[in-house]
């Protein structure tokens, strides 16, 4: 059982409580998110945020559930809200004796007196669905509870101000909002119903953004309870507005998914056990299969985060069935030798260089692992394709260039991870030869070569020629210019940056000696902290240790000294590589899971100490590579 859990030191402290999230998924890219002490602090918290077009197109609906308790005369309401003018009202978490998040399950507990309260969530598995559980643990008698509902339906990235009166339906256990999704519970009385005017959420004004928005409580649900009793709200936003599981059913279900994913994954401890539910919350189902959700909450799939996260979140977890099925789905949308960077924006985007070479090494970890021939069969057409179109050149100036390495770059466009812009212009361009990407084509140039020898296919050995030749042009390229090697080669760029670490910890990547990767280790030693490898070492003039501030001053410094934890992965075997000892590597992202995204692993951190968390609090890579790097490890 993993658990995470605060007292009052913590939930009583608006601050501390705030900078906790929690995060339930549903399985189609929706979620409820929010933070420990109830306080919603961006504009992507609330109890049911659908995904209209699976993973993406997140509408928020039902916002908040605020609970009033009653014992006799008094009143005192329990939720936290923070207001235009910087008031907190009322302030709820005074109350909160507790939070724990058991299986990934949030579980609130008030104390006023000598009443006990507890609140308890759960979302449905591949249903856009959630329900809480209200339940009086302790009281001298009996109490009331009132919930008030409040809605909204508006996309997830913006706010809603509210004007006129929207379309509530009433119903015979609840309503229906604007004919979006429908709210269900006891004895709903819709009398006072009313905008809650200039909700302030503090994360969006640190990130320069608008920070309020306007809610409609469209009245409240009631019950008188007994110590033991329990009362239930749930709201769901099926087209259909088919009847759905009461909430105590979601949650045990909800228990029973989780034990069963644990169970596949074989845990070895309670940080496996935690980073296997964490897994889970990434992996989500589409009408065309499987996919990965890169980051909560605005992110949704992106290929080169699928496919670096490939092996920790499929293959480590057990999940070979769905990772098949993934790798399948990617191959047929190869255009030009590409696979299509991401659809957020709403189309698919063919602009990035290394995600193909991400999938070569996810498809050739899969064979490894689960010994599937077969699927290396269905693929090698789509394999041998990638291959034959980066020899002859596809977009964005990608191609092979005469040493056998990979070029690429057009003005205005940043190809590799590092791809942050900023007014259009990219601030880590690195056109010519990155060093990762041809450490990740030389390594798919081999995998692909195994496997078609495998297959006793002719096109091996033409192949195996390729990874020999990129193989000896890359040592002469990016070595002997330093301590480590050059980022870039043509034009040379010796920056200090963790992308060379994949030349070494790839299985089948070009720095195959102890020596070499000794020197690697060595130079990114500035780069290493305890939650993971910054993008630029301290030395450099460029370095930016804060990523703080508006979205551009985030960007500029993205990757120029912000932390990468999902970078400790390729660290810790490149270590494993030069026989360095990783004692303690992934101790303080052990830790993390406590810190910031409860249960998860964040996008990214300050580059300087403390190393504060930043970006999403919930992200794909840096969970999968952690739990891959671990395994690793103990192996």
């Amino acid at each position: 059982m993993s658990v995470i859990e605060f007292g009052r030191q913590v939930t009583g402290d608006l601050d501390a409580a705030s900078t906790r999230e929690w995060l339930v998924t549903d399985g189609l890219g929706g979620y409820a998110m929010g933070t420990v002490g109830g306080l919603a602090t961006r504009r992507y918290h609330g109890l049911l945020m659908v995904a209209t077009a699976p993973p993406i197109g997140r509408m928020l609906g039902l916002a908040a559930l605020d609970p009033v308790l009653r014992v006799g005369d008094r009143e005192v309401r329990l939720a936290t809200h923070e207001w235009s003018d910087g008031t907190i009202a009322p302030q709820g978490h005074l109350h909160l004796q507790s939070f724990e998040l058991r299986d990934g399950l949030p579980l609130w507990r008030w104390a006023v007196a000598d009443v006990v309260v507890e609140v308890e969530l759960a979302m449905m598995s591949a249903r856009p669905a959630v329900g809480v559980v209200y339940r009086v643990v302790r009281a001298p008698g009996r109490v009331r509870l009132d919930v008030e509902a409040l809605c909204t339906w508006r996309d997830a990235h913006g706010e809603r101000t509210g004007w006129g009166e929207p379309e509530v339906e009433r119903t015979s256990d609840g309503f229906v909002f604007e004919g979006a999704y429908r709210v269900r519970g006891p004895d709903f009385d819709p009398a006072g119903a009313s905008w809650y005017r200039g909700l302030r959420h503090r994360e969006e004004a640190a990130r320069g953004l608008s920070a309020t928005e306007d809610l409609w409580c469209a009245g409240h649900f009631s019950a008188e309870l007994e110590p033991g009793e329990s009362t239930s709200i749930e709201a769901w936003a099926d087209d259909a507005f088919a009847p759905t599981p009461a909430a105590p059913l979601m949650i045990a279900a909800a228990r029973r998914r989780a034990a069963d994913l644990v169970m596949r994954a074989q845990p070895r401890d309670d940080n496996d056990r935690t980073l296997t539910l964490a897994a889970d919350q990434f992996i989500v189902t589409t009408p065309s299969g499987p996919t990965v959700v890169a980051g909560y909450p605005w992110f949704g799939d992106w290929s080169r985060d699928t496919l670096t996260s490939y092996e920790g979140l499929f293959l480590r977890t057990n999940r070979w069935d769905e990772g098949r099925t993934l790798l399948t789905r990617a191959a047929a949308g190869l255009s030009e030798g590409m696979l299509a960077n991401t659809a957020d924006a709403g189309g698919l985007e063919y602009n990035t260089v290394d995600a193909t070479m991400w999938f070569l090494h996810a498809v050739g970890r899969h064979v490894a692992v689960t010994n599937d021939v077969d699927l290396a069969a269905e693929l090698r057409d789509a394999l041998q394709h990638i291959i034959v179109h980066h020899q002859g050149g596809t977009r964005f100036g990608i191609k092979v260039d005469g040493d056998g390495l990979i070029t690429q770059g057009e003005e205005g466009w940043a190809l590799t991870w590092m791809d942050a812009r900023v007014d259009g212009v990219p601030i880590t361009p690195r056109t010519g030869k990155p060093v990762e990407v041809n450490a990740l084509w030389v390594n798919g140039l081999r995998v692909v070569a195994r496997l078609l020898s495998e297959l006793k296919d002719a096109g091996a050995d033409e192949v195996q020629l390729a990874a020999d030749v990129a193989g000896r042009s890359f040592l002469a390229r990016f070595a002997g210019h330093g301590p480590g090697l050059l980022d870039v080669a043509d034009p040379d760029d010796g920056s200090v940056r963790p992308n060379q670490l994949l030349a070494a910890s790839l299985p089948f990547g070009p720095i195959e000696d102890r020596d070499g990767a000794t020197a690697i280790v060595r130079a990114c030693g500035p780069l290493l902290t305890s939650l993971g490898m910054r993008s630029l070492s301290p030395a450099d003039s460029r370095y930016t240790g804060a990523h703080r501030g508006d979205s551009g001053a985030r960007d500029r410094a993205y990757h120029q000294g912000t932390v990468w934890p999902w970078m400790v992965g390729p660290y810790v075997d490149a270590c494993r590589k030069a026989g360095v000892a990783t004692d303690g590597a992934l101790d303080g992202l052990f830790a993390h899971l406590s810190e910031w995204g409860l249960g998860s692993i964040s996008e990214t951190a300050d580059g300087d100490a403390p190393h504060a968390a930043t970006g999403c609090p919930f992200q794909a890579w840096s969970v999968a590579e952690v739990l891959r790097a671990k395994r690793s490890v103990e192996r």
